[in-house]
């Protein structure tokens, strides 16, 4: 069993392999993201978290996933464009993944072992679920899709 979500690799959405030990020491929001969500207007929110509190040693990371609803079903290239244009997306974001199931990424599968969702049960239920890692690499708090990213500002701060 991982010690840390410094034990993962991902590919970031420009198709680089990188260990997430390069964040040791911040604290992030861990997010899995869709294009086509009725959630997609959270990524203002997630930018504007990122943009206030990154030089505390705070990172949004954007995992888009394509598992619910086929709301992500662009390319990595159309992802990003998509991002950059409509939102001004300037934090770190990954190639696609799977949340869920035979294929979920590790880090995913290690996150909802970390921090089962409501009763308990671990699946992922929708795009935008959050995860708060501490300074620590330790997951700390899960939060449901409909969670706004301001809503977690108070949480973001007690961990900086």
């Amino acid at each position: 069993m991982p010690s840390s979500i410094y034990d993962f690799k991902a590919r970031t959405i420009t198709g680089e392999e990188v260990s997430l030990d390069q964040y040791k020491n911040k604290v992030l929001l861990i997010v899995n993201t869709a294009s086509e969500c009725g959630y997609t207007p959270q990524y203002a929110g997630l930018e504007a978290l990122y943009k206030k509190y990154r030089d505390r040693g705070f990172a949004v990371l954007g995992f888009p996933c394509n598992q619910f609803g086929q709301q992500e079903p662009g390319t990595e290239v159309q992802i990003q464009a998509f991002c950059q244009k409509n939102y001004g997306v300037t934090f770190p974001m990954f190639a696609k993944v799977d949340v869920n199931g035979d294929r979920a990424h590790p880090l995913f599968d290690y996150l909802k072992k970390s921090l089962p969702g409501i009763l308990g049960t671990e699946p992922i239920k929708w795009n935008f679920t959050k995860f708060i890692v501490d300074r620590n690499g330790k997951p700390i708090e899960r939060f449901a899709p409909a969670t706004k990213p301001e809503s977690i500002e108070k949480e973001v701060e007690k961990l900086l």
